[in-house]
């Protein structure tokens, strides 16, 4: 679809002119005056205006009033022969893109309205990923239910607007990170960076130059003026993941930042201020790492202003369903592959299962099936025999005699199926149907592998 174009001057001639250099690109329309113009803006949308300034009647100032006060604002270009620089600023002052004056340089305005168009399509697209960044990390799109993550969230949502100091807690693949955006996406800040940085990731003599930045010749090998990430952080905020990973050294800086809000790049004197959010997070215990002299006290006491401590999904079970809904509709979609469908004893088995990595194994699970399966129907008998082992009291795990990983011989389908099916027979009393349902199974299929397996039905009927 071509972008439309208004081209307003009062002399025939540019006017026509102008209208044959744009009509190949654009669908182009004119006017011979400012009123001419408005009765145009009233029924048609444009995206670019060229207007002349000194028409008879109404001038060219009015135009651009006119078009900054329609709902969607075309692009303004003002033309005139009177270049003088009061008359460019007032242009521009009152929303004008840019400013040409006359004789027109035709190749010149081309290129100029075209980069105008560029220009307010970049625009157009930012604000739709600024919408998109804004839903995708409202309170209500963290998924759960349970009353441990809506503690979570209640206490999220009235630290968010704060600018206090947030110290996150919680085993690895909690969500640390997700929350940490979540309260900088609801916050004033929500416009300025959000900078995550990793610390157990760098070497402890490289994040320091990565947090504060280092001058040219501060060490072997800095060969130029380092921007680290205080900086490029400022007015928004500043994630530091695994803070329990960092050493002394950094640990003194951090604390003296908190302190006074001002730091120096390495190999520099002078201080900087910038105006940051802190949001840490940790898998360890800080207290008993100050008792070891591994971590300040001091440092503590001024991250440990808000403490959230998020929950392990063995301790919000009732949010697996709902986890593994949310991530198998999205990698379905990502994929471009159909839905897959999990079955109800399906899903009482995974409900089942403790989740040691957390919500990144459940997640990594979930894209792992739903590439496997092709949309297909996620049965019990397609699970590992870790998951079918976690919905089994003790009791009945060692009178079912399932050996561990180490003791089997070989990890073949057929063994693995066998296993699943003498847990099932265990787990249904016998019941030839309830164990079939439990599989995912029809009484006949499972049937025909008890014929396969006759040692596993001495006495059932």
């Amino acid at each position: 679809m071509l972008a439309t174009l208004l081209i307003v001057d009062d002399e025939k001639n540019t006017r026509e002119g102008l209208r044959l250099s744009f009509e190949d690109d654009y669908d182009v329309y004119t006017a011979s005056s400012a009123d001419e113009a408005t009765r145009l803006m009233e029924v048609e949308t444009f995206d670019v205006i060229l207007t002349d300034l000194k028409m008879a009647g109404t001038s060219g100032m009015s135009v651009i009033d006119q078009a900054m006060a329609l709902p969607n604002k075309p692009i303004c270009i003002m033309m005139t022969a009177y270049g003088d620089v009061d008359t460019a600023v007032e242009a521009m002052r009152r929303g004008a893109f840019d400013f040409q004056t006359k004789p027109i340089n035709v190749g010149k305005l081309e290129l100029t309205v075209k980069r105008a168009i560029q220009s307010r399509s970049i625009e157009k697209e930012n604000a739709v990923l600024h919408k998109r960044l804004d839903k995708r990390f409202q309170f209500n799109q963290i998924i759960g239910n349970s009353s441990a993550m809506l503690a979570v969230l209640d206490r999220v949502q009235l630290v968010a607007p704060t600018k206090a100091t947030v110290l996150l807690e919680g085993q690895t693949g909690t969500g640390k990170e997700l929350i940490a955006q979540s309260i900088h996406q609801n916050s004033d800040r929500a416009r300025k960076p959000f900078v995550a940085v990793h610390c157990a990731s760098l070497a402890s003599n490289l994040l320091e130059s990565e947090l504060f930045g280092h001058e040219k010749g501060a060490f072997t090998g800095a060969s130029e003026r380092r921007i680290g990430r205080f900086e490029s952080s400022d007015g928004g905020t500043l994630f530091l993941d695994e803070i329990g990973e960092i050493d002394a050294s950094t640990q003194v800086k951090l604390l003296r930042f908190l302190e006074t809000r001002t730091f120096e790049r390495l190999g520099s004197s002078k201080s900087i201020q910038v105006d940051i959010r802190l949001v840490c997070a940790t898998n360890r215990n800080l207290e008993a790492m100050v008792q070891r002299g591994e971590f300040r006290e001091d440092l503590l006491y001024r991250l440990n202003v808000i403490r959230i401590q998020l929950p392990a999904l063995s301790e919000r079970k009732e949010d697996v369903p709902l986890l593994i809904q949310h991530y198998i509709k999205m990698f379905s979609e990502e994929n471009n592959l159909g839905l897959l469908k999990v079955n109800k004893a399906t899903m009482e088995v995974l409900s089942a299962y403790s989740w040691p990595g957390n919500i990144r194994e459940l997640r990594n699970f979930c894209e792992n099936s739903v590439i496997l399966k092709q949309g297909q129907e996620l049965l019990p008998s397609d699970l590992e025999g870790k998951y079918m082992r976690a919905g089994i009291p003790e009791s009945e795990r060692q009178n079912s005699e399932m050996p561990s990983v180490q003791d089997v011989p070989s990890l073949s389908l057929d063994h693995n199926e066998k296993q699943l099916l003498r847990h099932a027979l265990l787990k249904s009393g016998g019941n030839r149907t309830k164990a079939a349902k439990l599989m995912g199974i029809s009484r006949r299929t499972l049937h025909r592998k008890l014929v396969k397996w006759p040692e596993l039905d001495p006495n059932f009927s």
